[in-house]
């Protein structure tokens, strides 16, 4: 189980999130999307809990606003908690209920105003709690510690429902708990966004558009990032894919292109490479059909799709399971961290 735990100053727009679908997605997306993959795009939450509160996002921002009041000194009232299963877990909605019940009281909130929503539009079940960390009695839930608690409540969670164990925050493991595979769901869904893309388009202007589309906001200059439909900010070299690597492909594809149609036949239309997923073998379907020896352009043709096909295979991450403290970026730090000795 993976959790997350983050504050904020507006009900309304964690409410908002909570409750609707995507407002990048229009609703020919969102048929599309669930024809493609057979998920809820649609009216994709599903409320569990209404706890202490009722109405539609307007009437329970305003409830939870009423309620803030109580607290002159809170300057981000607004707790948000998810939690997501890792793939192949599942829970029935009455254990999500309890599972989100054991949160709020996890994070001081069970006799606060919150909601518990189920959203049904990822393969990895989750959940949202939006809540009001001021309570009836103008008492703010503490917010200290609040990944290490994340990560316990997780642990918990796991042996309790018998779910897949997740690598919590490195800061609060052992170094028995660090040995366990990472899974980050965000990135994986983006590493795989990427490399999909970029079979698919063969200029930078394309692939930009064909990431927004699936929801993202490009940030380019000396690097690239990612920013989801969560404001979440992932930089393209941590999920393999960085700008340099990016407009290496494109360049490959673009060559491959040209030399392609050099030497078809006039009257042959033009055909699309295809480079092959990673773990199938790339083909060129393209070639002159009368070349019965490779020449030296099918030969090197040949070799660009056999380097296309390996560069989109995101690099693996650092430490290949290694503890942390013998990571390459652990030693890195903690050099840097030395203090300098004077003479």
């Amino acid at each position: 189980m993976i959790g997350h735990v983050s504050k904020g100053a507006s009900f309304f727009h964690c409410i908002s999130y909570c409750l609707e679908d995507k407002i990048k997605l229009t609703e020919e997306m969102k048929r599309q999307l669930a024809q493609a993959d057979s998920l809820q795009h649609k009216d994709r939450a599903e409320v569990l809990e209404y706890n202490l509160c009722f109405g539609d996002k307007y009437e329970l921002a305003e409830q939870f606003r009423d309620v803030m009041k109580l607290s002159r000194r809170v300057e981000k009232p607004v707790l948000h908690l998810s939690l997501r299963l890792a793939p192949g877990d599942s829970l029935t909605r009455e254990q999500w209920l309890e599972v989100g019940r054991e949160a709020a009281k996890e994070f001081g909130v069970a006799d606060h105003q919150y909601i518990c929503v189920l959203h049904k539009d990822t393969k990895e079940q989750h959940i949202h709690i939006a809540a009001n960390r001021v309570g009836f009695d103008g008492k703010v839930a503490s917010d200290s510690n609040s990944y290490k608690r994340m990560a316990a409540l997780c642990r918990r969670l796991e042996k309790q429902y018998n779910l897949q164990e997740v690598l919590s925050p490195r800061a609060f493991q052992s170094p028995q708990e660090r040995l366990l595979p990472r899974h980050d769901q965000r990135k994986d869904q983006l590493r795989e966004d990427i490399r999909r893309t970029l079979m698919e388009v063969n200029h930078f202007s394309e692939f930009q558009k064909k990431m927004e589309d699936l929801g993202y906001q490009i940030l380019k200059g000396r690097g690239i990032s990612f920013v989801d439909d969560k404001k979440v900010k992932i930089k393209g070299s941590e999920v393999g894919f960085s700008l340099m690597k990016i407009e290496k492909i494109l360049a490959l594809k673009q060559e491959l292109a040209s030399r392609q149609k050099e030497h078809l036949p006039r009257q042959q239309p033009e055909r699309v490479v295809k480079v092959g997923l990673p773990g199938y073998r790339p083909t060129v379907n393209s070639l002159p059909k009368s070349a019965e020896k490779p020449g030296p352009m099918v030969q090197t043709e040949k070799q660009i799709v056999s380097l296309l096909s390996k560069l989109l295979e995101p690099e693996k991450e650092m430490g290949g399971g290694l503890p942390y403290e013998l990571t390459e970026e652990y030693l890195e730090r903690k050099k840097k961290k030395r203090p300098k000795i004077s003479h």
